[in-house]
């Protein structure tokens, strides 16, 4: 049997052929990182850091829940419905029991664990409110329960915050900070930690404005208005026919008496007093006012014509500047009159948080104005306005661009900085992603897509169908979901966002 040669005694090593094998491994190594490198594109690209959140889940007819990272954390075996007050917090409202016929059922909470919480309570139920697009959303840290027929307050930590004495509890819609209270068919306020703001003494009551801050319109039993303010002291007394939801510098109010309309002020003084048709809002020391269904705006200390009624209608923006309609076309003018912006558009917003105008044209292109009344993007399709990230995304002739709010164009890498994947076009028209430093992590393969998620998901359409790659730029989910439905594509893993966003959940249906 050979066991190989023995060498005895110093050995000699030939360095050309030495120097030639390691030549040889050398190309062979790189061969073999450039082949890796082709094929496996993704492999060095840094996993997004996502926070922990939870959001329903619907599949098989069931309800459940899942956390950001697409693992299920309440299995899918609820009919209703289950509710998730607060996406950051493990507490989830499950309704079960239901009878529609005389409208009774059961809650049981859940954390993220399975347990039930909160169980000395006869229900426990999240406080439903509406955002300023009329989206539905829930007020976090507070939840409202019942004990033998009666309604109370309690925190997400199970602390009493308001006591089982109401015969209801609801919010006021739109408006925070400000729970609807009845008892015996009166109503009152209390804020989110439990003080009294106004009591149980009102037939009905609404807010001012969209801020708590602004105070409450209250309406007593013989029908009469008045204004309460936050601080708990009366603005008005309750002595008018109606009350506006207006408000101005802290002082002015649109009230009613008779067929008249008119602003008061906090010390009774009277303004504009059967001067015109309608009151409609204040801006300022100025008032928008009708006459003959047309618009004006005036001076509210003397009546003085800020701008004549000949609109159609007319909205506060900014500095002195006014949206305003002719004929279904929308433009700007100052207090002076002054034409700033023809009136050409559709429709025209101003984006307070930006301090920019978008003007939507009849083809639902736009126009971006700055506050010096320069249009500085022209004909594009807005996709997004991101007040959080202070940027602008835009569809120019099938391409995506960002811009600042000084409308200054950044790439998505430069804005987008906690994403590890970034949406890229080439000639072609495909799209593909790119690391931080502008490698291709996805290949130019797809027919659509959108940038990568706060879940680390982007979503990519090819061949009419769309699906997922994660964070790495790896397939999460191969495209196979129509998704002709859906205002907007969103994944978490194998889950895509349900049709209806007002009732924001995910499914794999």
């Amino acid at each position: 049997m050979s066991r190989g040669k023995r060498y005895d005694g110093e050995q000699k090593l030939n360095l050309k052929k030495v120097f030639a094998v390691f030549i040889a491994i050398a190309v062979i190594i790189m061969f073999v990182i450039g082949i890796n490198r082709l094929f496996n594109t993704e492999s060095s690209t840094e996993e997004k850091n996502v926070a922990l959140r939870y959001f329903p889940v619907y599949t098989n007819e069931k309800w459940g829940v899942i956390d950001s990272r697409g693992n299920i954390i309440i299995e899918p075996t609820y009919d209703e419905y289950i509710v998730v007050p607060d996406s950051t917090k493990g507490i989830f409202i499950c309704t079960y029991d239901v009878n529609y016929e005389d409208g009774s059922y059961k809650t049981r909470v859940l954390n993220e664990k399975n347990e039930e919480l909160f169980t000395n309570y006869d229900t426990v139920e999240a406080l439903e409110n509406y955002d300023s697009s009329n989206n539905l959303e829930y007020v976090s840290n507070i939840l409202k329960v019942s004990q033998d027929g009666k309604y109370g307050i309690i925190d997400t930590n199970g602390n009493q915050v308001v006591a089982c004495n109401y015969d209801s509890i609801t919010t006021l819609k739109g408006v925070d900070n400000s729970l609807l209270t009845e008892v015996d068919g009166s109503y009152g306020i209390v804020d989110n930690v439990g003080s009294v703001i106004i009591n149980n003494e009102y037939a009905s009551i609404e807010p001012i404005s969209d801020r708590y801050e602004e105070g409450y319109i209250v309406r007593n039993e013989d029908g009469k208005y008045g204004v309460i303010n936050y601080s708990k002291t009366v603005a008005l007394e309750t002595e008018y026919d109606d009350i506006k939801n207006a408000y101005g510098n802290g002082r002015y109010y649109i009230v009613q008496e008779g067929n008249d309309w008119k602003i008061v002020d906090t010390d009774g003084k009277e303004y504009l007093s059967g001067d015109y048709d309608d009151i409609i809002d204040i801006n300022g020391e100025n008032a928008i006012v009708e006459n003959d269904g047309k618009f004006g705006v005036v001076s509210i200390s003397d009546g003085k014509n800020i701008i004549d009624t000949n609109y159609d209608s007319i909205t506060y923006a900014s500095a002195n500047k006014y949206i305003v309609t002719q004929n279904s076309k929308s433009g700007i003018i100052d207090s002076d009159g002054n034409q700033l912006i023809e009136l050409q558009y559709s429709s025209l917003v101003y984006r307070d948080y930006a301090d920019l105008y978008e003007g939507v044209k009849e083809d639902y292109t736009s126009d971006i104005i700055d506050s010096n009344m320069t249009v500085r993007l022209s004909n594009v399709i807005v996709t997004e306005w991101n007040s959080n990230g202070g940027y602008i995304r835009v569809n120019d002739n099938g391409e995506y661009k960002y811009y600042n709010f000084r409308l200054e164009e950044r790439t998505n890498r430069e804005l987008l900085t906690s994403n590890t994947i970034f949406l890229d076009r080439n000639e072609e028209g495909k799209y593909g992603f790119l690391d931080k430093n502008g490698n291709v992590v996805v290949n130019y393969i797809y027919d659509d897509a959108s940038e990568q998620n706060d879940f680390g998901y982007a979503s990519v359409k090819q061949n009419g169908l769309w699906g997922a790659v994660d964070s790495r730029g790896q397939i999460a989910i191969a495209p196979s979901y129509t998704m002709e439905n859906n205002a907007l594509v969103e994944f978490i893993g194998k889950w895509h966002l349900g049709e209806d966003l007002n009732l924001y959940y995910f499914t794999d249906e």
